[in-house]
């Protein structure tokens, strides 16, 4: 008769035992892979759409958009694209390939509405530097008109963590402080997804942002617990899948370049 080595066995049973376990927890997980449409390297699939991915900016050059985005702000007759909130003309001042913030001219909103996107903004806050804390070079960047970036002077000036330059608001600080000094051109890249409601206005799906200041990731693909505000926390309130991009006027002359936009599809 064959002697069995017993050890040897006892590993393979346990092994086995073990990927039954695997398997049934993979099988019982609240997360299944997606059904992808085509079969894996199929020539079936449709080629992404070909775009110029444009240029970099510099201190001395706003870059190129892509070919496929939307130019909200380049030149001063591009602020024909935005309106003061009330929708009159917009009463900032646009010279010399920028627009500035004027105080008490409020803030400024597009004329169009947009949804899920993808952002990019160029700002940079004034000199001489007046002021501390949220009195220095504060603006703000509102995805829908209602979930703040935050734009501030952060360059040596200390504040609340949750409203330094590229905080979401009140909500989230980001994860470092990335500024420039002011009156340096400094940039936001920003994803953002729409929150999702029902029928019945309730809601599906939180609002998600993801941030880069000066190409440096600093909101990680945060959810938003609902509208930014100060010192409070408003729940989300059904609204429509596109409004309208807004930038603050917060008393500070800060300016705003190079503003492009790429809806993405929901």
């Amino acid at each position: 008769m064959a002697r069995v080595n017993t050890a040897r066995l006892g590993s393979v049973i346990v092994l086995a035992f073990a990927g039954l376990f695997l398997m049934n927890c993979a099988a019982h997980s609240g997360w299944q892979p997606p059904e992808m449409e085509y079969p894996i390297h199929s020539h079936e699939r449709p080629q992404p759409p070909i775009i110029d991915p444009g240029t970099p900016s510099t201190q001395e050059q706003p870059g190129e958009p892509p070919s496929d985005a939307i130019v909200l702000f380049r030149e001063p007759e591009d602020l024909e694209n935005w309106s003061s909130m009330d929708g009159s003309d917009a009463k900032w001042v646009a010279e010399d390939g920028y627009m500035e913030a004027v105080k008490g001219a409020g803030y400024v909103k597009t004329r169009d509405g947009f949804g899920d996107c993808q952002l990019h903004v160029e700002w940079a806050t004034p000199l001489p530097v007046i002021g501390k804390g949220q009195g220095r070079g504060n603006s703000g960047v509102f995805l829908m008109g209602m979930y703040e970036v935050q734009v501030l002077d952060s360059y040596q000036n200390t504040t609340y963590p949750d409203g330094q330059a590229a905080a979401l608001y009140g909500q989230y600080p980001p994860l470092v402080n990335a500024s420039r000094a002011p009156r340096q051109w400094q940039m936001y890249d920003i994803v953002f997804h729409r929150p999702r409601f029902d029928e019945n206005g309730e809601l599906m799906k939180p609002a998600t942002v993801t941030v880069f200041h000066n190409g440096v990731l600093v909101q990680d693909h945060v959810t938003l617990t609902g509208p930014t505000a100060n010192k409070a926390r408003p729940p989300y309130q059904a609204h429509p899948d596109k409004l309208p991009l807004s930038l603050q006027d917060h008393g500070n002359p800060v300016r705003f370049r190079n503003i492009w936009i790429r809806p993405l599809e929901d």
